[in-house]
């Protein structure tokens, strides 16, 4: 499970503490004080997962979660907020930006080491770059290969790349931007509404025209998820 970790901190106590407990857990960790540079660290050697904290120097961690979302080569990088920000309003906030997670300080070493393993685990297949799985969909990374409970799924190269985004992030909801973001990349001129078309097709793929349930889940005002448990 260990992977590089990018700790953004400017409480350089705290920064030690938790670089000391990830280490001795097997992860490598890089640190920086500065939203900027964890800017330029995150895109030069992307790391497997970012811990940001909400008040850094120079620009915030809600700006870097933000710019971080927006590049095409960082925008699916699991990103946890450290923050003594406890409000609803401001967890909602920080998680609405694009974080996949949010702890209040003061936390326990434990509940971030445990934190950070469960982030990684629900994006480690993408990692190992072989097979995904959710709800009853199974993605063939190597073999370009899709089923649905054993059933072969025939899918275009971008209804491919949208189901592999939303696997790799079951359950999330993806505006049409960000889904241009990440899976057409932000210099395709696409027009948004582009997105409604391939996520017709890729629904009419994987619900076998309507005899299976429909698996994708449509947000109101928000976007599209991936939900076993929801209703589109």
């Amino acid at each position: 499970m260990p992977g590089r970790v990018l700790l953004v901190e400017d409480d350089a106590a705290l920064a030690e503490l938790v670089s000391w407990h990830l280490e001795r857990e097997g992860f490598d960790v890089e640190r920086t004080p500065d939203g900027e540079e964890a800017l330029l660290l995150a895109t030069e050697n992307t790391p497997d997962l970012v811990l940001l904290d909400w008040m850094v120097e120079g620009l915030s961690g809600i700006e870097v979660c933000r710019r971080l979302r927006r590049r095409a080569e960082t925008a699916n990088l699991p990103i946890i907020m450290l923050t003594a920000r406890g409000e609803e309003e401001d967890r909602v906030r920080g998680l609405e930006t694009g974080a996949d997670d949010y702890i209040t300080k003061p936390f326990s070493p434990r509940e971030l080491l445990a934190r950070v393993s469960a982030v990684l685990r629900r994006v480690r297949p993408a990692l190992a770059g072989e097979r995904l799985e959710y709800g009853g969909i199974e993605m063939d990374l190597v073999g370009h290969k899709v089923r649905r409970d054993g059933s072969h799924i025939a899918l275009g190269p971008t209804e491919f790349r949208l189901l592999r985004h939303f696997l790799e992030h079951p359950g999330r909801v993806f505006s049409r931007e960000r889904l241009l973001d990440s899976v057409w990349g932000r210099e395709a001129d696409i027009e948004p509404r582009t997105v409604d078309v391939h996520i017709r097709r890729l629904r009419k793929a994987i619900n076998n025209d309507g005899v299976m349930p429909d698996i994708i889940r449509t947000v109101r005002s928000a976007g599209y998820a991936l939900d076993a448990d929801g209703r589109a």
